[in-house]
């Protein structure tokens, strides 16, 4: 029963999870009860003096466990857990029987039977429960009295209105169905979608030649011809029977009641079905069916009353996008690359895309590309106990956006300790993978949905805030999460951030010359291991983009250096003299082996010093813990069991971490204090990162000056 209750979790038929279990139970009892008779019946006729109907039993349940693990996992887990199931039944069972024939005779017995049937199936009840709820630390947020900005995660002044846009078709969800407040058009997508399943349409009641425009709407109540900026919020590839859009409210009204028009896309029929598979092309055509929103939108706002009416602001546009949908936001806003020829979608470039915010997406090529972001402010949240999206994608389309020079455009990342992929989404609870086999995901280390989501509402409102309101009081949030510690719950968080001023010095991407530097700078390393290389995901596969890395292996007095000069100065800002030295920092002191010291012998903890020298020689010296300490996450454990990691999932939980960079920026002025000689407005003739103490290894990247 419990195996089939997590297949009915796993498997929905869109008729509701009540039904589910119900038509799931009623094949488990149907199928133990011919199966294991059937499996009687031959031992007596064979002869075998054993409990024939209990062996019956048994090999039914360890047969359907292993059936219904194996659809997603390997033979050696499907074997385990279907024995550890079925061992747990038969201990149950003979404990539960035992029970019954001490008081077989008596009216108490009777009464301890019927009272263990019910305690029985409650049981399964409250353990399937827990699976699906799992558990989860709520954390409160930690006082700060330096807090230095309001809280962007409250609500707004506006008051808010709430309606509904779809085809007027949907069987499955009347709100864009007979109850929608407005009716759109649908939408052909048979140039993208050849393989849709005839299953599908029989469910849906519409093919690929008729896509609705369905949207979930929360407006401001404003007065006048006053115009909102547009921000759409579109899922990812949840199971398509189990509507992923609803999710998003809590975001929708946040941004609402601050002054922005938000819709929850819904492309649920785009999604996987465990009963139809999934549409080809769909990652395209999960971007084409944004831009087609933002077509009817147009029409709407255009078309006399409408809620749209003369509200819509089309040259401040941002998405927000969820696991596939936050790669989605990325390639409707790079559109050329994929749907250049497409005529349908000739209005679209009268569209502003400002700001793309990305929730954990993903990033695989389509059509053997990526998407390249030019002039777009971006931001990208990820997890680090994402079971789903287990890589930081996020971070390579970070490595993909780009600036022109001077201009106040920006992108920013953050990592968050303790967050999963589903919790961003209130209807997707705690489950990154389906059942069955989600219940083999460790919970423990997860925050609660709650504080996860509250950090997604700081973080999006501020970055639409700041890219579509143009409020640039939020900024510092984005260069330093410290900023807003005080309103964000306790966990490790780690953050990137670049905008259109910062000057290059190096990206370590110039050319396989590990020596040479931009600008006729030359690199040299004493007492250190030092190399360019790719960075890498937990899966091991390449960031797209290169980093240095230095390492110092042996504890010793003598310090480790890594030095880049140049012959005259390292490159300066275009206007204004250096007030800021930033580079890119990631720990890998982790990856080192352990290595086993004489007694005795006590060295000081691994720290790095920062030397700066102006073009008259005058050199100022800092510790790096002066302004941040290192990153530190924590590593995770993705499973139940550390032999999970190794074989659950094609083994992508194999590696605990990977590449994880932090921002560091240092202020000119903290090293004139150091030294009130260095003068950096004269230029910066060279930087050397000195790593002392115990033995440590770090990656470093974007190296630069604002």
């Amino acid at each position: 029963m419990f195996a089939f209750a997590l297949a009915a979790l796993g498997l929905p038929t869109g008729l509701g999870l009540g039904l589910d279990l119900l038509l799931f139970l009623f094949t488990a009892t149907i199928g133990m009860f011919l199966v294991a008779h059937t499996i009687a019946v031959l031992l007596a006729l064979i002869g075998l003096p054993v409990p024939r109907l209990f062996i019956g039993t048994v090999l039914f349940d360890f047969g359907t466990a292993y059936f219904i693990f194996d659809n997603e996992e390997s033979f050696k887990i499907s074997i385990i857990v279907a024995v550890i199931l079925t061992l747990v039944g038969v201990i149950a069972g003979l404990t539960t029987g035992l029970l019954f024939k001490l008081y077989n005779s008596s009216w108490t017995g009777r009464r301890l039977r019927t009272g263990m049937k019910i305690i029985g199936a409650l049981s399964i009840c409250i353990v399937i429960g827990l699976v699906v709820s799992g558990s989860t630390k709520s954390i409160q947020s930690v006082a700060d009295s330096d807090q230095t900005i309001d809280n962007p995660a409250e609500l707004g002044t506006y008051a808010v209105t709430t309606f509904n846009y779809g085809s007027g078709k949907d069987i499955w969800q009347p709100e864009f169905g007979a109850k929608a407040d407005l009716i759109s058009q649908s939408v052909d997508a048979s140039a993208y979608i050849t393989n849709w399943s005839k299953y599908r349409t029989m469910y849906l009641r519409y093919d690929q030649k008729a896509l609705p425009l369905n949207g979930r709407v929360w407006m401001p109540e404003g007065s006048g011809d006053e115009a909102y900026p547009l921000i759409l919020i579109v899922h990812g590839n949840h199971l398509m029977e189990d509507y992923s859009d609803a999710g998003y409210a809590y975001l929708g009204e946040l941004l609402a009641s601050r002054g922005f028009i938000a819709v929850s896309v819904d492309e649920n029929f785009l999604n996987y079905s465990a009963w139809t598979g999934i549409p080809n092309n769909d990652m395209k055509v999960r971007a084409w069916v944004l831009l087609k929103h933002l077509q009817q939108i147009h029409t709407f706002a255009q078309s006399p009353g409408t809620p749209f009416f003369g509200k819509v602001d089309m040259n401040r546009i941002g998405l927000i996008g969820h696991s596939r949908g936050g790669q989605a936001i990325a390639m409707a806003a790079d559109y050329a690359s994929w749907f250049k020829s497409d005529a349908t979608l000739d209005s679209v470039k009268e569209f502003n895309i400002k700001a793309l915010a990305a929730i954990a997406p993903t990033d695989k090529k389509v059509d053997g590309i990526n998407a390249k972001l030019k002039d777009i402010n971006y931001l990208t949240i990820q997890g680090a106990n994402d079971g789903d999206v287990s890589d930081f994608d996020g971070d390579r389309q970070y490595n993909r956006s780009s600036f022109t020079k001077g201009t106040d455009f920006f992108k920013a990342s953050l990592y968050v300790q303790g967050a999963n992929h589903s919790q961003f989404n209130t209807d997707w609870g705690l489950r990154d993978i389906s059942f069955p086999t989600g219940i083999l995901l460790n919970r423990n280390q997860f925050l609660s949905g709650v504080n996860q989501r509250m950090i997604a509402k700081l973080y999006i409102s501020a970055f639409m805030e700041t890219s579509l309101h143009e409020q640039t009081r939020y900024v510092p949030l984005f260069r330093d999460y410290r900023e807003a510690l005080s309103l964000m719950p306790e966990t490790t968080y780690i953050n990137q951030y670049e905008d259109g001023h910062f000057t290059v010095w190096t990206r370590f991407e110039e050319d396989s010359n590990r020596q040479t530097l931009p600008k006729n700078g030359i690199a040299e390393g004493k007492n250190i291991i030092w190399r360019e290389a790719e960075t890498k995901n937990r899966g091991k596969s390449n960031k797209g983009d290169h980093a240095l890395i230095l390492e110092r292996t042996q504890p010793s007095q003598e310090e480790s250096v890594y030095s880049m000069s140049w012959p005259y100065r390292a490159p300066q800002p275009t206007s204004g003299s250096p007030e800021m030295l930033s580079f890119a920092l990631a720990d890998q002191s982790k990856e080192l082996d352990e290595i086993q010291e004489e007694e005795n012998t006590k060295m000081d903890r691994f720290a790095i010093e920062i030397e700066l020298t102006d073009r008259n020689g005058i050199k100022s010296r800092l510790p790096l813990s002066q302004f941040r300490e290192l990153p530190a996450l924590s590593e995770v454990q993705f499973t139940l069991h550390p032999w999970l990691e190794l074989h659950m999932s094609d083994g992508k939980y194999n590696n605990p971490t990977e590449a994880i960079f932090q921002t560091y920026q240092l202020p000119m002025a903290e090293f004139v204090s150091a030294n009130p000689e260095f003068a950096p407005d004269q230029g910066i003739k060279s930087l050397s990162f000195i790593l002392i103490g115990d033995r440590g290894k770090i990656m470093l990247d974007d190296i630069g000056m604002y």
